[in-house]
């Protein structure tokens, strides 16, 4: 008899603990409106789910002009919605982790950075589409399905600058190199907000160190483009320590950028060293 009542304790734990974990855990995929059903059908065979496992949203060329228009190209904004996302909620201080698929022009640590501007939060996200596309409208497609997913309203003002972001670290990537920007961007944000930094003058200083320290070249264009982004993110209530919690499964990619730097650095120190040897001794033996 204590047998079966101790049998039947912990199948009610585990279907209430286990009801807990999925009451915590949704998905969510937002669809590009513009997609035909044979493209619908790969985009959540790529995510891994069916119609009856996950929650599916439409997301419109509307939606996403919302956000993107005046920042980019109208090549890159387009006229139809085909970019897709998956978003699936995690427990509380798991982070973001990102993949991407079909995306050529917004690496998945530009999105990562976006989303913690944006004030998206322990997820897993993939960003998709059927053909190659630039992935610049996903991250509407990403903030919808969060809110959907998790009943929670990210301000406007957030958005706006997660968007800004985006297109800046993506165009800023065609100069000095994806990699590179993503880092730029995350270490200057990371600077600016741990400090609330709101100065434009002392902004711009934070950017002209970090870009030294990753031995980026800027111009002034460059650098007055990111601090006007940095003065909007410096308006938000964005915490240094839940950014970079969040992060912490990029921080590592982002943190290869910098060892390159320093190796790169330390070799063309030994070769400035070695062409100063070298004419001292032709010097030594002229003498």
């Amino acid at each position: 008899m204590k047998k079966k009542i101790v049998v039947f304790i912990l199948t009610f734990c585990m279907m209430m603990f286990g009801s807990v974990a999925l009451a915590d855990q949704e998905k969510v995929v937002g669809l590009g409106a513009n997609l035909n059903d044979s493209q619908r059908t790969e985009m959540l065979e790529k995510f891994g789910v069916s119609k009856d496992e996950a929650r599916i949203i439409e997301v419109s060329n509307d939606e996403e002009r919302e956000y993107l228009k005046g920042l980019i190209s109208e090549d890159k904004i387009g006229t139809r919605a085909i970019s897709s996302v998956y978003i699936e909620t995690l427990g509380k201080g798991a982070g973001i982790s990102v993949e991407t698929y079909n995306i050529n022009w917004v690496t998945k640590e530009m999105y990562a950075n976006a989303m913690a501007t944006a004030g998206i939060e322990d997820a897993k996200v993939m960003a998709a589409a059927p053909f190659k596309v630039s992935g610049t409208a996903a991250l509407t497609g990403i903030m919808k399905a969060f809110e959907t997913a998790t009943g929670k309203k990210l301000s406007d003002e957030a958005k706006k600058a997660a968007s800004e972001e985006l297109v800046l670290t993506g165009e800023l990537g065609e100069e000095v190199g994806k990699d590179e920007a993503a880092a730029l961007i995350k270490d200057v944000k990371e600077k600016v907000v741990k400090d609330k930094v709101t100065d434009p003058g002392e902004i711009t200083i934070i950017i002209k160190n970090a870009a030294k320290e990753l031995n980026i070249k800027l111009d002034k264009d460059q650098i007055n483009q990111i601090m006007e982004v940095m003065k909007k993110i410096s308006q938000l209530d964005l915490n240094i320590d839940k950014i970079s919690s969040q992060l912490d499964k990029i921080s590592s990619s982002l943190d290869d950028v910098r060892r390159t730097v320093e190796e790169n650095k330390g070799l063309i120190q030994k070769i400035l060293d070695a062409i100063v040897s070298f004419f001292k001794k032709i010097g030594a033996l002229f003498s």
